[in-house]
């Protein structure tokens, strides 16, 4: 049985367009997933059992102006948490 958060790849995806207008402290892979997990964590999942209805679904959440504002907004939230206290290698040594 396969289902899947579509909300992940919406998360991920609007993490990855905004990411350099956040003001990260670091931008790696493990801080990245940090703050999309923060993120996900507060919004609500949307599954799907059959992947060729993810388009609709994203869409839905892209074309919704307050859905959209939200997800950048709770993501943005995320971003300061994980800036304030990385814990990735790069800032372990510091």
């Amino acid at each position: 049985m396969g289902v899947q958060n579509v909300m992940e790849d919406v998360v991920r995806d609007t993490l990855l367009s905004y990411k350099n207008n956040m003001n990260l402290a670091c931008d790696c892979e493990q801080c990245l997933n940090d703050i999309a997990a923060l993120a996900l964590n507060e919004l609500p999942p949307r599954y799907i059992a059959n992947s060729k209805y993810s388009p609709y679904v994203r869409a839905s959440h892209e074309a919704d102006q307050q859905g959209i504002t939200t997800i950048i907004a709770i993501i943005a939230k995320s971003a300061a948490r994980v800036s304030a206290s990385p814990r990735c290698e790069t800032f372990a040594n510091k």
